[in-house]
């Protein structure tokens, strides 16, 4: 691991357009090899996107290799390269919205896009925030991956096993929840909540939390910006009267507003994920 890590830091000082293509390119080739996470991907764009033919599913899926493997080589660029540059490559419309952030506690929903990291980053340059952690098994790429997110500002980094109270705490300073929100944990403190019309184990912390501390819930957004540009990073305006006294319905809204986003750039949603992988009882699973 510390010889794929020394490797990783020389390439952040390629420029984007070349680590870009070596991404894709291993991309395509990891497309062929790893067969069980093909599997998973076509499997879920084939209960996601049945009005697709077989062959625009997979060309899908062979596209969200080539962007998945490049944001992992592109996170050299988030962990060491400098402030100037990851400004120039990081594009934020409108803007990192720190006139809310500082007003109050506030949720920035982030859904698993394959540029998530980027999103922090344009955080984090701009304002402290807080955010659950899981901890990487090998010890090495752990302290790597904590160095490369904890660069900028005072971030706060929780286990998920220390629950919601310390990001509750936190988010009343007021230091913003950098929250992802949409992966099957398992049926403890979800729902099964359409996602794209299918029954899925949805968190309800989102919610939840949001009605506890009375916070704003901005979504934030990062995609790959075309011929290798960099990144752009979308602020979205706080939902208005969320979550309003139905967690569930309120959980269905985020799953709806997840879904229109990820038909803008569906190769960039993290389709490698068993999003499914928790069934309702007596259901199959679908893998």
């Amino acid at each position: 691991m510390k010889l794929v890590l020394a490797l990783m830091w020389l390439l952040h000082w390629l420029p984007l357009s070349i680590l870009g293509r070596i991404g894709e390119a291993v991309g395509s080739l990891l497309f062929k090899l790893i067969k069980s996470r093909r599997h998973i991907t076509l499997t879920n764009l084939r209960l996601c996107l049945p009005q697709l033919s077989e062959e625009e599913r997979v060309a899908i899926a062979k596209r969200h290799f080539q962007v998945y493997v490049r944001s992992v080589l592109e996170r050299s660029i988030l962990w060491w390269a400098s402030e100037r540059r990851l400004r120039k490559l990081i594009h934020v419309e409108p803007s990192v919205p720190m006139d809310i952030i500082t007003a109050g506690p506030t949720i920035l929903l982030c859904p698993h896009f394959v540029s998530l990291d980027v999103a922090g980053i344009a955080l984090s340059l701009e304002s402290p925030v807080c955010s659950i952690y899981t901890e990487q098994r090998n010890k090495v790429f752990d302290e790597a991956l904590r160095k490369g997110r904890l660069r900028f500002n005072k971030i706060k980094l929780f286990s998920r096993a220390e629950g919601i109270k310390p990001i509750i705490r936190a988010m009343r300073e007021p230091t913003p929840f950098f929250m992802l929100p949409d992966m099957d944990f398992g049926p403890k403190d979800a729902e099964f909540v359409p996602f794209f019309g299918i029954k899925a184990a949805t968190l309800t912390a989102a919610p939840r939390i949001a009605a506890a501390t009375k916070a704003k819930v901005i979504p934030v957004i990062a995609t790959i910006l075309p011929n290798y540009q960099g990144w752009k990073v979308v602020f979205h305006p706080p939902w208005e009267n969320y979550p309003g006294d139905d967690m569930v319905e309120a959980t269905r809204f985020m799953n709806s507003f997840i879904e229109k986003e990820i038909m803008k750039a569906p190769a960039e949603y993290f389709w490698a994920h068993r999003r499914f992988k928790t069934r309702p009882e007596g259901e199959a699973s679908v893998y």
